[in-house]
Parts: structure tokens; sequence; C-alpha cells
């Protein structure tokens, strides 16, 4: 099937891609949005190109709530090795110093990974895709730059110990956004006498969208193969983006003034806080917001007319 040359398209939901390691974030972006033809389409938070696991890709409509995503917590896999300790935190980096690694068992090393858990103090990595001055520190990091980073607050929930093998071990972290695993690596091995890195992070699940709805490149380059049609039953609808906030389905009249941007009030709603928003065909419309009145306001609509 070719995908050149073909009008862009209204196409809108989400596609849990699993990213395969070697290609970035946009890269991956680009691809899917050519496959689809779609004429708006955008990520919610990088992958580093060494990684593979979801990368959640929101299309058309869909790309109205990518911030929710980008705020959402993140559950990885990640495979470390202790006694070396590279340039960049994982296998892609030069070596810059080698030590021995003190005898551990998992008793012992589950103690340390206690020490990671909760508010902890991360500094960004160089290579990362924070800005100083309107340049990406990774710019920085290849021209052979060091600069400054000030420490963030992160949120780790939990570390669980998968396996120890003598200076290797696995280990399944559930976090906050803004939290970098090989950071976390590193200082594990620094807490440890003996510094480390990632081997390979995989990351399993964003909000509560699971492995199990992932959908390899592969699969996807086989099902455009069949149309359009096939192509869009991979995606997900746009409402699972904020699937886990209070929904209130609206009257034809509370319908039209939510439309043109007025505040309604609506029997029975959450007292406070963000809101999903259904016509009565309960048609998504996008997120409203409880005034301190009562009445809900809308805050991001969809355009139905696309969907």
């Amino acid at each position: 099937m070719s995908i050149k040359h073909k009008l862009r398209r209204d196409v809108n939901g989400v596609l849990l891609l699993n990213k395969p390691k070697g290609i970035t974030s946009n890269d991956a972006l680009q691809i899917v949005k050519r496959i689809y033809n779609a004429k708006k389409a955008g990520h919610t938070g990088s992958l580093d190109k060494p990684a593979t696991g979801m990368l959640p890709l929101c299309l058309g409509e869909a790309t109205k709530f990518t911030s929710y995503l980008l705020n959402a917590d993140k559950h990885y896999i990640a495979n470390c090795k202790l006694g070396v300790i590279t340039t960049t935190a994982d296998s892609t980096g030069e070596v810059i110093q080698t030590s021995d690694v003190p005898d551990l068992n998992e008793k012992i090393l589950r103690s340390i990974l206690s020490e990671f858990t909760g508010n902890i103090q991360q500094v960004p990595p160089m290579f990362s895709a924070l800005k100083r001055n309107g340049k990406r520190l990774y710019e920085l990091a290849y021209e052979g730059k060091v600069v400054e980073r000030d420490p963030r607050e992160v949120s780790i929930y939990s570390i669980e110990l998968l396996s120890l093998n003598d200076d290797e071990f696995s280990i399944s972290v559930h976090c906050s956004k803004g939290t970098y695993i090989r950071t976390l690596a590193e200082d594990i091995g620094n807490r440890i006498g003996c510094g480390g890195h990632i081997l390979d992070l995989e990351r399993t699940a964003v909000s509560y969208y699971s492995s199990k709805n992932m959908i390899s490149m592969d699969d996807l380059y086989d099902c455009a193969e069949t149309g359009e049609q096939e192509l869009d039953k991979l995606l997900l609808p746009v409402d699972s983006i904020i699937n886990d906030i209070p929904e209130i389905t609206l009257t034809h009249s509370s319908t039209h003034y939510i439309t043109n941007g007025q505040a309604v009030m609506v029997p029975h709603a959450p007292t406070e806080g963000l809101i999903r928003i259904y016509n009565e065909n309960h048609d998504f419309m996008g997120v409203g917001e409880i005034l301190d009145d009562g009445r809900v306001a809308p805050r991001r609509l969809v355009n139905l007319s696309t969907i």
C-alpha cells in the first residue's frame, strides 16, 4: 500500500505504539503520521532513542489533550549494570569510569532501592531534552559542554527488584512525570559505591494504558497494507486519555450553550475539578471545569464535525 502522495485526512484517536530501539520519538511520530495520512499528530513525552516500549501517539483531536499524558505516571523496566559509569548514563555513552562492585545480595539491594522511593531529588542528565538558554542540554553535551543543572523533585512510587546477577540487576519502576530512569540507575550505583548505567529501558505503561494494547511498528506496517479502515481500528478513542476523570451528559440545550463557550448548570455534577463532557448522544465533547458557583464551564472542546 502506498502511503505517499495522499491527501492528509481527519483521523482521531490514540495509538499506543511499541517504539522500537534505535529511533527517536519524533521519528516514530512522523512515521505513524505518514502511515495514517493524518493532518495532525503529536506524542506525549519522549522516549530515549535506545529505549523501547509505550509511546502514546495522539492523532487529530486527541492532540488537544496530550498534556494529560505528559503529566501522567509512567512504568518502566530497566536492566542496569553496576561498576561502569558512562557519559550518557546508558550503554550508548562512552565509559568514563569503572569500579569494582561490592558484594551484593537481593536483601541488601532491596534495602538500598527502598531509599529511592518517595519524593526524591534528581539532577537531570546532560543528555536530556531540557533547554538552557534556548538550547537543548543534549546539544550542549554533544559540543562537549557541561552546565550546572538544578535538582528537581520527582516521585518514585515503587521500585521492585526483578533480578540480580553479579554486576547486573533489573528493576520495575513506577514514577511521576519528569523522572529520569538513567539518572536513577546511576544514583543507585553511586549509593552502592561503584556507579552504574542503564543497559536496556522499556516503558511498559503510561497512566492506565497498559502494554497489552501496544502495537508494534511491524504490525502497523502490515495493517497499513489492508487499508485505512483497519488502521483506524487500532486507535483508542480520544476520551480514553482522560478516562480517569468524572463525566457528565448534557441536555440538548446545555450542549448548545457549552458549544458556544458558556457555562451551564448540570444536575448531580461533581462539585469541583475537571470533568469529561458528553452531549445527549453521548458523543465526547471535551473537558470542562466546575466553577465555584457549581456551573460547568468548557475548557477544551473537540471539533465534533471532524470525528
